[in-house]
């Protein structure tokens, strides 16, 4: 391998979710802020909700009508 061409790698970084949950994993970056994470995704909690990402959910209402 090529020295001095390949990035930082970090053993411990932090990753903080938006609901407050903070864990450690391993990445180029220093520190990690996520939306989703093991505890509050509806798939790993059995929640029946739903997830919007950026407006995606209201967009398909508009377009489709509120049939759910």
């Amino acid at each position: 391998m090529k020295e001095k061409i390949h990035p930082k790698y970090n053993a411990a970084t932090n990753v903080s979710c938006a609901c407050g949950n903070t864990f450690t994993v391993g990445s180029t970056k220093d520190s990690i802020k996520v939306e989703l994470c093991a505890q509050c995704h509806p798939f790993y909690t059995g929640e029946k909700r739903m997830v919007d990402t950026a407006g995606r959910v209201e967009k398909f209402r508009q377009r489709y009508g509120n049939k759910t």
